[in-house]
């Protein structure tokens, strides 16, 4: 359900380099959006609850084996000293995939929060009984979660109305219907003898629609089948659609 932007979208970011999360939340859409009160953005020290004088968060895993793990009490006790929004997600490689469909999810709710993982992980135990969910932008290892962090305070953050200038932006982007974007265009018509195609500057508004409609689907169908493949192939009129205009070659 969609929620009353009268109310900041609220997110916490549980890290241990908060700097990294207030520094990038504060520039371009999103910083305009905290300015204007429609983000809130909360970027808490995992080590603020620490008690020992060198302020630890990890230690050595049990059974052996290289690197270091976020141990449970710190995180535990950060997370109960804010009480932050909730889904609270933990940021790593085998959480389920973040998508476009989450991002809107997300931007529509009243809030979650986030919990980067460092070194080799977090202890089962803060997977297990202080998390809602796992979140993974990708088949890949980073050094932690602050640039997933990053990624999806930018997807969900740009979808909250009034964040983007115009808010129809989001509709016609990649992966909103479940195609890439067409191509786009602007001055000058003509450089280095690649010109602009004629139907988009036809003036007929319908052509031009159905036209990005077909390069949508073209370029979908080249790059990205496995998306072709969700949404259960290509409709007879969608196929009439991709003759009728051949794929763009500027």
């Amino acid at each position: 359900m969609a929620t009353d932007r009268s109310v900041a979208l609220r997110i916490d970011v549980f890290t241990i380099f908060p700097s990294l999360i207030d520094d990038f939340a504060d520039q371009s859409l999103l910083g305009k959006a905290r300015r204007k009160g429609l983000l809130d953005v909360r970027a808490h020290d995992l080590r603020s609850e620490t008690t020992d004088p060198h302020r630890s968060v990890d230690d050595s895993p049990f059974g052996g084996g290289a690197g270091m793990v976020l141990m449970p009490e710190p995180l535990f006790a950060c997370v109960e000293a804010v009480d932050p929004p909730r889904p609270l997600f933990l940021l790593g490689p085998g959480g389920r995939a973040f998508d476009q469909d989450l991002a809107r999810e997300l931007a529509s709710g009243e809030g979650f929060s986030l919990l980067c993982g460092r070194y080799e992980g977090v202890d089962a135990r803060v997977t297990d009984h202080l998390v809602d969910d796992e979140l993974s932008i990708g088949d890949y290892v980073l050094n932690g979660g602050e640039v997933a962090a990053m990624v999806v305070l930018e997807a969900v953050g740009r979808l909250v109305p009034g964040v983007m200038g115009n808010q129809a932006s989001g509709d016609d982007e990649s992966f909103s219907h479940g195609l890439l974007e067409y191509p786009q265009y602007t001055r000058p018509g003509s450089f280095r003898g690649w010109d602009v195609p004629p139907v988009l500057r036809s003036g007929d508004h319908g052509r031009v629609d159905r036209w990005r409609r077909a390069q949508a689907l073209h370029r979908t169908v080249a790059r990205r089948p496995d998306l072709i493949a969700a949404r259960g192939g290509i409709s007879e009129d969608e196929r009439t659609l991709m003759e009728e205009f051949p794929p763009d070659r500027a």
